[in-house]
């Protein structure tokens, strides 16, 4: 850590420095971020971006008795070195290291653990509701980027917060990823008038004198309004604000400090809803950030000289293959539709993008709609994709339900991101979709246990008249050779057993081989079933398997409690077979490494083979 941070005791501190010192520490907190994420990977660009709004928030307001809330949390970078953890950054990330998102156990100054986008409006007005109820007096500041504001809930905070009116500060920090900049000098002019106290009592006290002159007085204060309203339509994109009852501040620039602490004292001031519209620049500070902030969103550890990760892929992700397969599908069949919600590259779908522009659709940070939007393509016709981090697909379970499955529209779901993914943590691992999924009328449920078997059940989507979903973890995509799943409601014998049989879905399927060839090492012959069709699920092999061996063990890459191993369990309850089911605790899992998270819940192909060892009949 430089001296310059660690001979301050922040926040305190920021509170006390000129300007001068602030611009310096803006300069040495960006070295520090650089140097960090370079070692650890996480989130660059987003906490470049957000130096200087950072500091001017922990200068402003009274922290931690006045709460700031990070949509997101993503980019609380900043905010976690400003706040006592800048020592601890080499374990950003890490197993039993300081998390990559704000948690409430980590520090007081965490107001919330937040891990999905725009939360940050409802969060604040509950907060705000419950310190008027409980008359207390500390501030309420959400922060939340442009692209958030793409998620329908932000809004339905926004117009709840206009009607309660009570104190809250929004700061809307736009990097120009979803709303248009409008930097102009008159435009930050209105801004800065529009917000003094003078102002708005000037217009208060107009508008009540006219009101009393005779016959014209409402005429002329309509015509005033309209006028003020016509300006504001052509020069500043606060109105869509003010209409859901916002007192509108900005566009300030996100990265002068002494205009953002300017900004955000004179916010204080003002009574019920603001929103502080900043703009900054994503990466800002390390030119490779800046020129490829999609790159360097979330990144692994790199050098930081060219720019380049330490680390080889070392192959073809899941993601990749599941582009690269649909834009295969799509040059054979016009009704391939590709759907993405605001995570175009991450899911693997940037080439298809390219190629069928008119076949494509990213529609923000908006599961819900994407779901449902889907449905109305599948009901005229085309066949949707619709690609989707597993966490996030959790946002739309009532679209599931209601608008695809109701309907057994043929919608499939390309969920990225099944299972742990390591150190993002809690917020971030998909280990519920199986359960949810699985519980839905009319809903087929995949899962590969490699690359060659997820493009086969690519394929094989386009013959199921109804929803389908296809799950697959994140990472380099295995290729296990053997047979592949051809129709769904049908599980792979991959190795015959004599003690044993290990039924094992996904991303399982490698752990429970290298599993059985452990102990075959050791004289007992361990059968392997890749699952493969969750739902509906093979009977007929499992009948035949719970006849073969005394001992079955189920393995998934996603929660215990109500997953594909309990109906196995049940299933196999009138016969003399023992079945053991091994996956996910029922509780949130921390964030580290994938291998290490295996190792610590029993999941490695180690511990696999040693739950075998001492069940055995």
């Amino acid at each position: 850590m430089s001296k310059y941070l660690s001979e301050h005791n922040f926040p305190e501190d920021l509170r006390t420095m000129d300007y001068d010192q602030l611009e310096l520490l803006s300069y040495e907190l960006r070295d520090f971020l650089v140097d960090s994420v370079s070692k650890t990977g996480g989130h660059l660009a987003s906490n470049l971006g957000i130096v200087e709004l950072t500091i001017a928030l922990h200068r402003c307001f009274d922290t931690p008795k006045d709460k700031i809330i990070w949509d997101v949390g993503h980019q609380s970078y900043v905010h976690k070195i400003l706040t006592g953890r800048a020592d601890s950054f080499e374990t950003l990330r890490k197993y039993g290291g300081i998390s990559g998102f704000p948690k409430s156990c980590e520090s007081d100054f965490d107001v919330f653990d937040t891990g999905h986008s725009s939360t940050s409006i409802s969060l604040g007005l509950g907060l705000a509701a419950a310190r008027d109820l409980n008359g207390d007096d500390y501030k309420v500041v959400s922060v939340i980027g442009d692209g958030a504001m793409t998620g329908g809930l932000a809004y339905e905070a926004m117009n709840n917060a206009g009607s309660m009116n009570t104190n809250l500060i929004v700061v809307l920090n736009d990097n120009g990823m979803s709303i248009s900049q409008n930097t102009g000098g008159l435009s930050r002019s209105l801004g800065r008038i529009t917000s003094t106290d003078k102002y708005l009592h000037m217009k208060t006290k107009v508008k009540k004198g006219l009101s009393k002159v005779p016959v014209v007085g409402e005429s002329v204060i309509s015509g005033i309004h309209n006028a003020k309203e016509d300006i504001k339509y052509a020069v500043i994109d606060g109105i869509l604000f003010e209409e859901l009852g916002f007192k509108y501040i900005g566009p300030v620039d996100g990265h002068d400090i002494k205009e953002l602490c300017m900004t955000l004292e004179r916010a204080k001031g003002l009574k019920g809803p603001v929103l502080v519209h900043t703009v900054t620049q994503k990466g800002k500070g390390y030119s490779k950030a800046e020129k490829h902030p999609n790159i360097y969103h979330g990144i692994g550890a790199f050098d930081v000289d060219t720019g380049k990760p330490l680390k080889s892929s070392g192959g073809k992700s899941y993601s990749r293959v599941f582009g690269d397969k649909l834009i295969e599908m799509a040059e054979m069949d016009e009704r391939v539709i590709g759907i993405s919600a605001a995570m175009t590259d991450g899911v693997g779908l940037e080439c298809f993008c390219k190629k069928y522009p008119k076949r494509f659709f990213d529609v923000g940070i908006a599961e819900a709609h994407s779901v449902t939007f889907a449905a109305g393509l599948a009901k005229a016709g085309q066949r949707p994709y619709v690609a989707v981090y597993s966490s996030f697909l959790q946002r739309a379970y009532d679209q599931i339900l209601e608008d695809v499955c109701l309907q057994n529209l043929p919608v499939t779901f390309c969920i990225d991101r099944a299972g742990v993914v390591g150190a993002d943590g809690e917020t971030h691992h998909g280990l519920f979709d199986l359960v949810y999924l699985r519980s839905m009328p009319n809903m087929t449920v995949l899962a590969p246990k490699d690359g060659p078997e997820l493009e086969k059940m690519l394929e094989l989507s386009l013959t199921i008249d109804g929803p389908c979903a296809i799950r697959y973890p994140r990472g380099v995509a295995a290729d296990l050779g053997g047979p592949l799943a051809e129709t769904a409601g049908k599980a792979v014998r991959l190795k015959e057993g004599i003690d044993a049989d290990i039924w094992a879905a996904g991303s399982m399927v490698g752990p429970a081989l290298e599993a059985a060839d452990i102990l075959e090492e050791e004289g007992v012959f361990v059968g392997v079933v890749n699952i493969a069709s969750i739902t509906p699920l093979d009977e007929e092999e499992l009948s035949a398997s719970a006849e073969a061996v005394p001992l079955i063990v189920t393995i998934e890459d996603g929660i215990v409690t109500g997953g594909i191993g309990e109906s196995i369990r049940a299933l196999t309850a009138e016969g003399c077979t023992r079945v053991i089911n091994l996956g996910w605790p029922d509780k949130f899992i921390e964030h580290g490494s994938q291998d290490e998270l295996y190792r610590k819940y029993g999941l490695d192909s180690v511990s696999i083979a040693e739950v075998i060892r001492q069940n055995r009949a």
